[in-house]
């Protein structure tokens, strides 16, 4: 059920007059930013995927995912911001105010039915046996604290996709929109890299980082998450 939307994006390129493009997704977007790019890859450049799985994730903790199952977060601000620290991690447990204005600044609301929609979507959905067909340069940025996607996801994107890089960012599942002043230059930064490194040798680099701020350097960003004192 991916492959609608899928197909959308494909119409949207030829709209738009671009042969390729760069494909960010985040969260659910991530999924189909995965399939975009196994289904369309002439249409992809590279890839970032944010704080997202392959659809056969890891999940969180039981309590997390019984608060997605219903859009009470988006329609509810007040609830929104009680449920924010727990359900999004990062930046939003010392400030829950934040997720109230990420997800309601600019959303428009509609129909309940479309969120279970999105739900129903990626049920029987998952990416994991196709991911060593991705062969665009892949940046994977994932948080050390979001309850929803644990960062285990994000390492096995990674070993899986062959042309990948992974950035351990300190936040969670929102920390791209909370703190975007922090982390989307490395959205750009890593990517640069990664097409240099691939006109020489032919491979894309498969390199592992952790930061806490600034933009990591290309010596930094190409430690292994054990060497950066990341987890095993």
């Amino acid at each position: 059920m991916v492959s609608a939307p899928r197909s959308r994006a494909n119409c949207r390129h030829d709209q738009l007059g671009y042969q390729r493009a760069d494909v960010l997704g985040i969260s659910w977007g991530g999924g189909l930013a995965q399939q975009f790019a196994l289904s369309c890859p002439a249409r992809v450049r590279r890839l970032v995927l944010v704080a997202t799985g392959t659809g056969a994730l890891v999940p969180g903790h039981p309590r997390v995912l019984l608060r997605m199952l219903t859009p009470r977060r988006h329609r509810d601000p007040g609830y929104a911001a009680r449920i924010a620290g727990e359900l999004y991690g990062g930046s939003v447990r010392e400030d829950p105010s934040l997720a109230r204005e990420l997800l309601h600044a600019t959303t428009r609301l509609g129909p309940a039915r479309g969120y279970y929609y999105q739900l129903i979507s990626s049920a029987g959905w998952t990416s994991l046996p196709l991911l060593p067909r991705l062969r665009r340069p892949t940046l994977i940025l994932a948080g050390d604290d979001d309850p929803i996607i644990p960062l285990i996801n994000a390492r096995m994107m990674h070993r899986l996709i062959p042309r990948s890089e992974l950035q351990i960012y300190r936040g969670g599942h929102l920390e791209l929109a909370a703190d975007a002043g922090r982390i989307a230059p490395v959205v750009e930064a890593p990517t640069r890299r990664s097409y240099r490194s691939s006109a020489r040798t032919g491979n894309g680099p498969r390199s592992r980082g952790r930061w806490s701020g600034g933009c990591p350097s290309s010596a930094s960003s190409a430690r292994t998450s054990k060497d950066m004192g990341a987890p095993g």
